[in-house]
C-alpha cells in the first residue's frame, strides 16, 4: 500500500510539473506571436522518478509512460529540455499513435509532440500484421511521412534458433523506405525479394499499400495459369482506383496460344450500381481473329419506387466463354426491365434478346427477342369480403427469320411471331369453421393470341376461362413437453375451369414442372398461352416436425385427378393423363449441420418420372454438398435419353494452415465425368499459395475438352481486405 501511494504522490507532482512547464511565460509569448497555430493537447507523464533540474530540464526514469493527442509512449527514461521542446528517450522505446501504427527502437530525438525527430534500432509495425526492421528511422513532415534505412520488411513471423534469428520464410530488403501515413503507401528503394534468404528479383522502385488501406492503385499479384488450349501463361492484374465509388482492373493474360486483356469496371451511385466485364484475345485457335465478350450489368433505383435493371451479354463467337471458362452458360439473355413492387400492386415492363451459343441451334429460328409488360392489383373490398385479384399481361415473341414454313425440319416454323394479351380477374375468400379452413376463388380470365409468319396455323385464336376453385385444410398441431412442435395437414381441392383451349402453337408452355408450389393451382402451366380445362381435384398432405434443439422435417404428399387428360403435358412433366404422377417431397435438417431435400415423381407402378435431391453438411474443418437428378426421356422436349447425373462439392480444413477442395459432375447415363477438379490452399500470417486443378471432359462443335492448372502466391500484410486474419504460428520446432 505504502508503495501504491508513493507512485500516486509521484503522479501528482509530474502532472504539476508538466502543467507548469506548459503554461510558462515562455510559452504564453509563443501563443501570442502566433495565434492561428493548432493547440495541441496538453501531455500526460506517468514515471516512477522525475527531477527537474535548475536548467529547467526535466528527467524522468523507471517504466516511463507518456501521453499526447491519442500517442503513447513508453520507454526507460525521457530527458525533456523546454528551451529547444525536443525529447531525449532511452529505450526499449515504444510509441503507438493509436492508429494502427507501432514503432519500437532503442534510443530517439524526438518533439514534444512525438511527431519528428530521429530513432535508432526502429522497427515499424502496421496493423499488427507487417514489420518493417531498420538501423535508423526519420519521422518528418509533422509524423506525416516516416523514413527508414537499411530495411528488411516483412510479415512473417521470426523466430529464433541458438539465439540467432532464423530468416523468415519471405521479406523485402531496401536500402530506404518512406511511409506515407496520410497516402498510406509504402515507398522501396533498391528492393529485393528475398525467399528463406534467397533472392528472387529485385526492383529499383517499388510502391505498395500498407495494412491499413482498403483500396488503392498498383498491381495485384500475378497467377500463373497452365491450360491445354493455350499452354503456360500468367495473368497480372492491375487495379485502379477511380475515385470513392468507382474502379478498374486490367487483367493482361500472356501465354504460348493467346494474348488477352481482360477488364472489369464498377461504380456505385448513390441509388445504383454498374458492374462492366469482358475481355479481348487474339490466340491460337481462331488465329487472324478478333475474339471477346462483354458483359454489362446494373440497378438503379428510380422515382416513385421504380426499379430499373439491365443485363447484357455479347460474346464474338460460340466456344470463347468455353474456351477462356468464363461461364458455363449455352443461352445468352440480354434484358432491360423496370418494375416497381408495392403491398398492393406490382409492375414490370422488360424487354429480352436471347442468344444461342450451342452448335446445333440457329438463332435465326429461336425467339430471340421478348417483349413483356405485367400489371397486377389487389383490393379488399369491405362489402363482400376477401380479396380482389386483377392482372394483365402482354407479351411478344418475335423471330429474326421471315420464312414461314419449317424449312429445317425441327418441328417449328422458322419465322413464326407470337402476340399474346391475357387479363385475369380473381376473387379469393377464406371461411374459418373451428379448424377447418374453406378456401374459395371465382373469377374468369381471358386470352388471345396472334400469330404471323406461319403458313401452317390460322392468324390466331382467342378464349374466355371462367373458374371456380374451393379448397379445404385442416391443420392440427401437437406440442410436446420437450418443446418438439409436429404439424399435419390434409389439404385438397375441387377446380373447374371453363372454355375451350386455344388453337396456337404452343411457344411458352413447353417445361412444365409439378411441385409443391402449383400443387393447388388452377393451371399447372408457366404461361396463360395453355390452361388446363375441365374439372380437377387435387389432394395431399403437409407434415412438419420442428425441435430448436434436434432434427426438423417436412415432407408433402399429393396428387391431381383431372376430368380428362391434357394434351399439352409431356411424359416427363408428371401430368399427362387423367391422373398425375404422385408428388413426394422433404426436407430433413439435423443439428449437427447434415441438411437433405428431395422431390420425385412417380406412377402407381412406382416408376419414376423424375427425381432431385440435394445434400449438405458442414462443421468447423468440412464441408460437402451434392445433388443428384433424374429426368425420364421426353421426345416431346427434344430430350432423347434420359438425364441422370449428380454433382459433388467438397472442402476441408486439413490443418490451421491447409485447406483442400474437390468438385466433380458426373454423367451416370454416358458413365462419365463432364466437369471435374480441385484446390488447395495454404495460408499463413505472411503467404497465402493456391493451387487449383480443372478438367472439362465435354466436347461438342463449340466445346473442347480442356485442363487448366492454375497456380498463385500473395505475400499478405499488404492490405486490409485479404481476408480473415490468420494467427501467427508459434516459434517452434516446425516454425518458420
Amino acid at each position: 500500500m505504502q508503495k501504491m501511494a508513493d507512485r500516486f504522490r509521484i503522479w501528482g507532482c509530474a502532472a504539476l510539473l508538466i502543467a507548469a512547464l506548459l503554461f510558462a511565460p515562455g510559452s504564453v509569448e509563443a501563443q501570442e506571436v502566433d495565434s492561428d497555430a493548432p493547440v495541441v493537447s496538453p501531455a500526460v507523464l506517468v514515471a516512477d522518478d522525475i527531477q527537474v533540474t535548475s536548467d529547467r530540464r526535466l528527467i524522468a526514469t523507471g517504466n516511463v509512460e507518456a501521453f499526447q493527442d491519442g500517442t503513447r509512449l513508453t520507454a526507460q527514461s525521457i530527458e525533456y529540455n523546454q528551451d529547444t521542446g525536443a525529447l531525449t528517450i532511452t529505450g526499449p522505446i515504444t510509441l503507438d499513435d493509436g492508429r494502427g501504427s507501432v514503432i519500437v527502437a532503442s534510443q530517439a530525438e524526438l518533439t514534444d509532440d512525438f511527431q519528428t525527430g530521429l530513432l535508432t534500432g526502429a522497427r515499424l509495425v502496421l496493423n499488427d500484421q507487417l514489420q518493417l526492421a531498420s538501423v535508423q528511422m526519420n519521422r518528418v513532415g509533422g509524423g506525416k511521412y516516416t523514413q527508414l534505412y537499411k530495411v528488411a520488411a516483412t510479415s512473417c513471423r521470426i523466430c529464433e534458433k541458438n539465439g540467432k534469428s532464423r530468416p523468415p520464410l519471405w521479406q523485402i530488403r531496401a536500402s530506404k523506405v518512406i511511409h506515407d501515413k496520410e497516402a498510406q503507401q509504402l515507398y522501396f528503394d533498391n528492393a529485393t525479394l528475398l525467399v528463406r534468404d534467397i533472392p528472387i528479383f529485385y526492383l529499383p522502385r517499388l510502391r505498395m499499400p500498407d495494412p491499413t488501406v482498403s483500396r488503392t492503385n498498383g498491381f495485384l499479384f500475378p497467377e500463373l495459369v497452365i491450360n491445354s488450349l493455350f499452354g503456360t501463361g500468367i495473368k497480372t492484374p492491375y487495379f485502379v482506383t477511380l475515385g470513392d465509388s468507382s474502379d478498374l482492373l486490367i487483367t493482361p493474360y500472356i501465354a504460348d496460344g493467346t494474348r488477352t486483356l481482360e477488364l472489369r469496371y464498377r461504380k456505385l451511385f448513390k441509388r445504383g450500381r454498374l458492374t462492366i466485364e469482358g475481355a479481348t484475345s487474339d490466340d491460337d485457335l481462331q488465329p487472324g481473329e478478333s475474339r471477346g465478350y462483354l458483359f454489362a450489368a446494373g440497378e438503379f433505383q428510380l422515382k416513385r419506387d421504380f426499379v430499373l435493371q439491365f443485363d447484357i451479354e455479347a460474346v464474338s463467337d460460340d466456344s470463347y466463354l468455353s474456351n477462356y471458362d468464363v461461364t458455363g452458360k449455352d443461352r445468352l439473355d440480354s434484358q432491360i426491365k423496370l418494375q416497381r413492387a408495392r403491398r398492393d400492386e406490382f409492375i414490370r415492363l422488360s424487354y429480352i434478346n436471347f442468344k444461342s451459343i450451342r452448335g446445333d441451334e440457329d438463332d435465326d429460328v429461336l425467339p430471340s427477342d421478348v417483349v413483356n409488360a405485367l400489371y397486377e392489383r389487389r383490393f379488399f373490398p369491405s362489402v363482400i369480403g376477401g380479396e380482389i385479384r386483377l392482372a394483365a399481361e402482354a407479351q411478344a415473341l418475335e423471330r429474326a427469320s421471315d420464312v414461314p414454313t419449317d424449312v429445317n425440319g425441327d418441328g417449328v416454323v422458322d419465322g413464326r411471331d407470337v402476340l399474346r394479351l391475357s387479363v385475369d380477374t380473381n376473387w379469393l375468400r377464406t371461411f374459418q369453421m373451428g379448424g377447418l379452413q374453406i378456401q374459395t376463388q371465382l373469377g374468369v380470365a381471358g386470352d388471345a393470341i396472334r400469330v404471323s409468319e406461319d403458313e401452317t396455323v390460322d392468324d390466331g385464336d382467342s378464349s374466355i376461362a371462367p373458374h371456380v376453385a374451393v379448397g379445404l385444410r385442416y391443420p392440427l398441431i401437437r406440442r410436446s413437453n420437450s418443446g418438439v412442435t409436429q404439424f399435419i395437414e390434409p389439404l385438397a381441392q375441387l377446380a373447374w375451369v371453363g372454355g375451350d383451349g386455344l388453337d396456337v402453337p404452343n411457344e411458352e408452355s413447353t417445361r412444365v414442372e409439378f411441385g409443391e408450389g402449383n400443387l393447388l393451382a388452377l393451371s399447372r402451366f408457366p404461361e396463360t398461352d395453355r390452361r388446363e380445362r375441365g374439372w380437377a381435384f387435387a389432394y395431399g398432405t403437409t407434415w412438419a416436425r420442428i425441435d430448436p434443439e434436434g432434427w426438423t422435417a417436412h415432407a408433402t404428399f399429393g396428387q391431381v385427378i383431372r376430368e380428362e387428360a391434357q394434351p399439352d403435358f409431356t411424359e416427363s412433366s408428371g401430368l399427362s393423363g387423367a391422373d398425375s404422377d404422385f408428388l413426394l417431397a422433404g426436407q430433413l435438417e439435423f443439428e449437427g449441420g447434415l441438411a437433405v431435400s428431395g422431390r420425385t415423381l412417380f406412377d402407381e407402378s412406382f416408376d419414376i418420372t423424375k427425381a432431385e435431391m440435394r445434400g449438405s453438411w458442414s462443421n468447423a474443418k468440412f464441408g460437402v454438398a451434392g445433388t443428384y437428378i433424374w429426368v425420364d426421356e421426353d421426345p416431346a422436349i427434344e430430350l432423347e435419353d434420359p438425364i441422370n447425373e449428380f454433382t459433388f462439392g467438397g472442402s476441408y480444413q486439413i490443418d490451421q494452415r491447409w485447406r483442400a477442395r474437390a468438385n466433380v459432375r458426373y454423367d451416370l447415363e454416358l458413365g462419365r465425368a463432364a466437369t471435374a477438379g480441385g484446390s488447395l490452399t495454404y495460408r499463413n500470417e505472411c503467404v497465402r499459395v493456391d493451387v487449383s486443378l480443372q478438367r472439362r471432359f465435354a466436347s461438342s462443335t463449340t466445346i473442347e475438352p480442356a485442363t487448366t492448372l492454375g497456380l498463385s502466391v500473395s505475400l499478405e500484410g499488404f492490405s486490409a481486405n485479404g481476408g480473415p486474419k490468420v494467427d501467427r504460428r508459434a516459434c517452434g520446432k516446425h516454425a518458420g
